[in-house]
């Protein structure tokens, strides 16, 4: 990628205080003593256990303070944010209070035709694509990066692959931001190195299967045609591979994938030596990961996932409990309707939904213990809201 001009440092002494006073809105008093009191909050005959590791991760929190110093910084003048900083209502909805303004993912919006060479553009904690980035510099605006930096150790990872003519595999949302950002920089410095990013175990099963020599190349060029880089030759461009993922895939589906892969290139070669893995899941969303499997251990009538619709690591989180207790993947505490119902949203149709709470739950004469985390893109002060509408609810 070519060396623009340089992204502006808005983590200024003179802004930072105001904005520390602007994220105490997110902390949580009693979060806090919850996890002073070893993570378990009892009341009656409830209990409320909390993951060991939940909520803000050091990334987001640093995106938030970019956007929010932005915001001290330039008060006159347009400021654009590309999609949303984090993948949470609570946080994105404070931001555009503050008069953020929006640009979409689309570089053919007419609103980037509109840019001027005053105007500041903030870009997500997600990154954004090589195409992307250049568009913004050749337009002149002033830039704002906030993206994480276990995201830019993918990019690097990626571009060294292509420098090595080693295709990357991606696992991914294909549509996810982080994705498309890092798919794009797998394109190397001149533009030429390849990548095919896989969702789940079965598109890694096809991929390893192809390795093996068990493909067909029409079959499956047509099962990844929007999953791959211009191109892309199963035949030339799976012969050196290298693995890397999204930072918020789950881990065990991750090792798994590296296996497949792994495997199939020593079945064809008779040694590993043309596959190459790392693992570039975040840190944050291990310890979130690992976290949530220590707290299910335990005998739970009930699991509240808190966060954002769209926030990949906090649908894994869903998913995880999902498999082990009657669990409920919430954004706020609205969605707890009253004691009986919840709105909650619903892994495989996509959508929100009413259901049925347990009847434990809202029982004040019947033992209950439940268990809560959230992504690392939730604020502490959503989970103490939730905390405390089941704690109403069950009294009233």
């Amino acid at each position: 990628m070519k060396n623009g001009n340089k992204p502006i440092n808005v983590r200024r002494p003179e802004v930072m205080e105001q904005v520390q006073a602007d994220v105490a809105q997110y902390r949580s008093s009693l979060v806090e003593s919850i996890i002073a009191s070893g993570n378990v909050f009892r009341q009656g005959k409830l209990q409320i256990s909390l993951a060991s590791a939940f909520g803000f991760c050091d990334g987001v929190k640093r995106a938030i303070e970019i956007a929010y110093a932005t915001c001290r910084l330039f008060p006159d003048k347009r400021i654009w944010l590309i999609g949303e900083i984090i993948h949470n209502p609570e946080v994105n909805a404070r931001l555009d209070a503050m008069g953020l303004l929006h640009l979409p993912w689309n570089l053919s919006d007419e609103r980037y035709a509109g840019l001027r060479s005053e105007d500041i553009v903030i870009m997500p904690a997600f990154g954004v694509s090589v195409q992307m980035r250049e568009f913004l510099e050749a337009k002149g605006v002033q830039l704002v990066d906030s993206t994480c930096g276990n995201v830019v150790k993918v990019w690097h990872r990626v571009r060294n692959y292509a420098r090595k003519g080693i295709t990357s595999i991606i696992h991914g949302k294909v549509r996810h931001e982080e994705s498309i950002a890092t798919a794009s920089h797998s394109r190397g410095d001149d533009g030429l190195g390849h990548f095919i990013v896989i969702f789940s175990e079965d598109d890694a099963r096809a991929v390893a299967d192809y390795i093996e020599g068990k493909g067909d190349r029409d079959i499956f060029l047509e099962r990844f045609k929007d999953c791959t880089s211009p191109g892309f030759d199963p035949n030339l461009h799976l012969l050196n591979v290298g693995v890397a993922n999204q930072t918020t895939m789950l881990k065990d589906e991750t090792a798994k994938i590296q296996q497949m892969i792994r495997e199939a290139v020593e079945k064809r070669d008779g040694n590993a030596e043309r596959c190459y893995l790392f693992d570039t899941i975040c840190g944050a969303t291990q310890d979130r990961q690992n976290a949530l499997y220590e707290l299910l251990d335990k005998p739970l009538d009930a699991m509240f996932i808190v966060g954002g619709y769209n926030s990949s690591n906090t649908t894994h989180l869903a998913h995880i409990a999902s498999l082990r207790v009657p669990t409920f993947f919430i954004k706020s505490a609205d969605c707890l309707l009253d004691k009986e119902k919840i709105q909650c949203f619903d892994l495989v149709t996509k959508c929100e939904h009413i259901c049925q709470l347990p009847p434990a739950l809202m029982h004040p004469a019947m033992q209950c213990h439940i268990g809560i985390t959230a992504g690392a893109s939730c604020p502490d002060n959503v989970i103490e809201q939730v905390i405390s509408r089941l704690l109403s609810l069950r009294q009233g």
